[in-house]
């Protein structure tokens, strides 16, 4: 039996050592990608999902697969990853499709919209809802294969160079927001001004700008925001969980084998949980140093965001009419929506309100 049992095995080291070891160890083909960020490196949140997900595809492939990744505006501008990838000009981006919303406002329903889900609903609507088949399905037109690649979590309002107080001071403020925001913004007397990231500190120190939304403490802490505008607002009612994604042309994405497409969507996922487990460990103190630092918050005034939720299921059913691939997927999302929130409103906000209102 002994005897038997070590020839076997020395059969098979025999046959590993010849080369004609099983297919999966040996057919893989030396590959080299570019992605194109809509981030700065200065990010390590954000941008940092991207090299994340490049260094785990390069080591789940014993470094044939190879993805380059590249801030914005390296490449292309921010706001030209889209059609970076659709051209295959770059083979993938990571980037939040809410900033296309110029090309069709659907992109908006990958990312967030005001008064949609939170984080964790926005993954349980992409991995066990319709979300993720829905946007495949719309971004086929673009030729691009979507994967989730991060959430930042519930962000906070913006800088402010004065408090909002109530709904009328909203009036004729300029602000840098993007998205389906933007609209909402706009009906609420906003004049909105879509910048990227990396441009918003000029901006607003040189008061092109009266105020400006990125994400949230950790960022906004290291991009400086505070220096120029001292009144920080919250919740972003329009961010309750925006969702980036890596864009992968389909030509390419078609192109691998089935082990590299799992080394993908694996990579993906990783990068995915990590970007949320990042903000939600770094947040806490970096909002202690910058209220340490003098920064104000304030809260949206009731009437402020009331109007805003009026405004905003106004434009969803106004879109819903002259938009099919709208309605399509924001159908979907917000019976969705209808449902996480019925379930959150006892168990998940049923604790968080009452450890909230403890002193830990």
């Amino acid at each position: 039996m002994e005897r038997r049992s070590f020839v076997r095995g020395a059969g098979l080291a025999g046959v590993l050592a010849a080369g004609s070891a099983p297919a999966i160890v040996h057919a893989q083909a030396n590959i080299r990608w570019r992605l194109a960020s809509s981030f700065p490196k200065s990010l390590d949140t954000i941008f940092g999902a991207a090299e994340l997900f490049a260094k785990r595809v390069g080591e789940m492939s014993g470094g044939k697969f190879q993805i380059s990744v590249h801030a914005g505006g390296e490449l292309m501008p921010p706001f030209g990853v889209v059609d970076g990838v659709q051209n295959g000009t770059v083979e993938m981006a990571h980037t939040a499709p809410y900033y296309f919303v110029g090309k069709d406002i659907t992109f908006a329903l990958g990312t967030a919209i005001p008064f949609g889900l939170n984080s964790r609903q926005m993954t349980a609507w992409m991995y066990e809802g319709n979300g993720l088949t829905l946007m495949r399905e719309f971004y086929a037109a673009y030729n691009i294969v979507n994967f989730p690649g991060g959430n930042t979590g519930a962000q906070m309002g913006g800088w402010f160079r004065k408090p909002i107080t109530k709904l009328a001071d909203l009036k004729g403020l300029r602000f840098r927001t993007v998205g389906v925001t933007g609209q909402v913004m706009e009906r609420l007397g906003v004049v909105v001004q879509a910048l990227p990231g990396a441009e918003i500190y000029q901006a607003l120190e040189k008061g092109t700008i009266d105020a400006a939304e990125w994400v949230g403490p950790y960022d906004d802490l290291k991009l400086g925001f505070n220096k120029v505008a001292p009144h920080y607002a919250y919740p972003a009612w329009w961010e309750g969980g925006p969702q980036l994604d890596f864009f992968i042309n389909s030509k390419a994405f078609g192109g691998l084998s089935a082990e590299y497409k799992a080394m993908v969507q694996a990579a993906a996922s990783e990068a995915h949980v990590d970007m949320q487990a990042k903000y939600d460990a770094r947040n806490p103190n970096a909002l202690r140093q910058l209220v340490a630092g003098g920064t104000k918050l304030f809260r949206f005034p009731k009437d402020a965001m009331d109007e805003a939720f009026k405004q905003a299921m106004g434009l969803y059913a106004e879109l819903s009419n002259k938009n099919p691939a709208w309605k399509k997927v924001y159908t979907d999302y917000s019976k969705f929506r209808s449902e996480q929130n019925l379930w959150w409103r006892f168990a998940e906000a049923g604790f968080d309100s009452y450890m909230q209102a403890q002193k830990i």
